[in-house]
């Protein structure tokens, strides 16, 4: 019975192969189908979008490949310093009464011999922040700290505005900047400094990057995707340009400049939602060079909230987009090689996928009904590469910087895979929208990422101020998820089960962010093991928030 039972299983499995086989190669419409105006009017743009979202993605895996070719080229320990020079620490924020005290306290921490530094808050607040941090920086200073607190009445040029004038009164030959949800070591700076005083190398170094470490990584799968992007952004990427000697960007935060390199390449300019890499493109083509320290590590804070965490997306996007149609024509006129130039093209213009991406969305069921009609043998051999070209290489983009970054439990990482493409993809109408605006010129105000000093499990932003609107684009994603939905009922009706599982990370992807954005709130009270933070008055005898 059981011989049996297995045959008759062997056989079904072969009748199902072999009539999805003869389904692929099914020749029926050979002589029948005849391409019209309305199938060519699909059919190039689709191809267009999709060579071009697989260009990014073979860029991708040149990263990779460049991470690994240029492995030995990573900077040695830098000599002794015997004279320590002056360094000025700023502090940008707006709006941070969560976490301004714990970045104070970790600053005043700083082993940096005291005479030679200068601290400055640069406050551009309009709540009660003034208040928690001008107090903040009394206590500190009758400790002996040698700190400032500035605070502007407007907020022109936003935070690279607020840096530009700190600057004005500054007294160190190098400027470390810190975000408001930043936690460095107390040895950041004797660490770092270092390199900028090598009488070997030292001289023409420009700006020194750490990178960042998140003290919420384990929040969420939210945080869990975050981490993930952002890992891949600091290990491959700025291990990839650094290494090959490419142009690579400052990140705005966790990093040293040396003053000079500011004021050759013209200063803090605020013409883009991106001034760190405006000012870093503007510092490499006069000359000086960056360096990307990896072993040297800098805590932050992840957005926790959706409509947070797309706020920021949406506006590196658009000012990386502003900072192409800025910088990119004065490198492509410059004399840097042409891999530099290659590498600057693909690194300024990648968020051009986002539009793209929305466009391939809306093209995909009436191609995929053309393409059914032309023949699924093609679609196999023509669309399936060119789709795996624009998607695999994220996952593998990904998965070789979580290797590099935890070697023992690495793959755990494909687990998530799934959730950071379909994340990349939900995030896809806001961050095109971003940038279709930077191609129009359109301006906008520099959108804030809130903290809410969240760290581990623990905490929540349901009572605590500073959300991010959800406005109408969170509908436009739940239709979104919706029309996809519908695809996939197509393509199960038509046997086309190749495309499903591809098909479920847009489905996913849109209805994840559009629904979490209308209703996280509610969605971060059925978060279980989270406690609210207790409120209680603050060291600084400030209100406690």
């Amino acid at each position: 019975m059981q011989i049996l039972l297995s045959i008759a299983t062997l056989l079904a499995a072969q009748t199902s192969l072999s009539h999805y086989w003869h389904k692929l190669t099914d020749r029926t419409f050979t002589s029948v189908y005849h391409a019209n105006a309305f199938d060519l009017a699909m059919m190039i743009p689709y191809f267009l979008v999709l060579f071009v979202l697989a260009a990014y993605g073979f860029h991708r895996y040149w990263l990779v490949y460049d991470y690994y070719a240029y492995s030995k080229n990573v900077p040695g320990p830098p000599p002794e310093v015997k004279n320590w020079p002056r360094v000025t620490v700023q502090l940008p924020i707006f709006n941070e009464r969560y976490v301004i005290e714990r970045l104070v306290e970790a600053i005043s921490r700083f082993d940096y011999p005291r005479e030679m530094l200068d601290v400055q808050v640069l406050d551009d607040s309009t709540d009660e922040t003034c208040q928690v941090a001008s107090t903040c920086v009394e206590r500190h200073t009758e400790q002996g700290m040698p700190i400032v607190y500035i605070h502007r009445t407007n907020r022109a040029g936003y935070k690279a505005g607020a840096l530009e004038n700190g600057l004005k009164t500054s007294q160190g030959e190098y400027v470390a900047i810190f975000d408001a949800d930043f936690i460095p070591e107390p040895d950041f700076l004797r660490r770092t400094i270092p390199y900028f005083v090598d009488p070997v190398n030292g001289a023409k170094i420009g700006m020194v990057q750490t990178r960042w470490t998140y003290l919420n990584r384990d929040y969420s799968l939210l945080t869990q995707v975050e981490t993930i992007l952002l890992d891949g952004h600091f290990v491959v990427e700025h291990g990839a340009r650094s290494r090959r000697g490419t142009f690579f960007n400052f990140n705005g935060t966790a990093g040293v400049w040396r003053r000079r390199a500011i004021e050759e390449a013209g200063g803090w300019e605020h013409d883009t939602l991106t001034e760190d890499t405006d000012l870093s493109y503007r510092a490499q083509l006069k000359g000086w060079k960056f360096l990307y320290l990896p072993q040297i590590e800098c805590a932050s804070e992840l957005p926790v909230d959706m409509n947070g965490f797309k706020a920021q997306q949406a506006r590196w996007a658009k000012g990386l987009m502003q900072t192409a149609k800025k910088i990119l024509p004065r490198v492509l006129k410059s004399n840097a090689p042409w891999h530099v130039k290659t590498e600057a093209f693909f690194h300024l213009t990648a968020n051009i996928s986002y539009p793209l991406m929305v466009l391939f969305s809306a093209m995909l069921l009436p191609a995929m009904i053309v393409r059914f009609y032309q023949g699924w043998f093609q679609m196999l051999v023509i669309d399936l590469p060119l789709f795996l070209a624009s998607t695999c290489s994220i996952s593998s983009f990904y998965i070789v910087a979580q290797r590099e970054l935890r070697p023992k439990n690495w793959w755990r990482t494909i687990l998530y895979m799934p959730f950071v493409m379909a994340t990349g993809i939900g995030i896809s109408v806001r961050n095109a929208q971003a940038v279709l605006e930077a191609i129009a010129g359109k301006k906008s105000e520099f959108a804030r990422t809130p903290k809410f000093n969240i760290a581990g499990k623990k905490g929540t932003f349901v009572e605590k101020k500073y959300k991010n609107k959800a406005g109408w684009m969170p509908y436009a994603e739940v239709l979104l998820g919706l029309y996809f939905a519908g695809t996939i009922v197509y393509a199960i009706m038509n046997e086309n089960y190749a495309t499903v599982p591809f098909l479920l990370l847009f489905v996913w992807g849109y209805l994840y962010t559009g629904l979490m954005s209308l209703g996280q709130t509610y969605f971060a009270h059925l978060r279980f093991g989270v406690n609210a933070p207790e409120m209680r008055p603050a060291a600084t005898g400030a209100p406690g928030f």
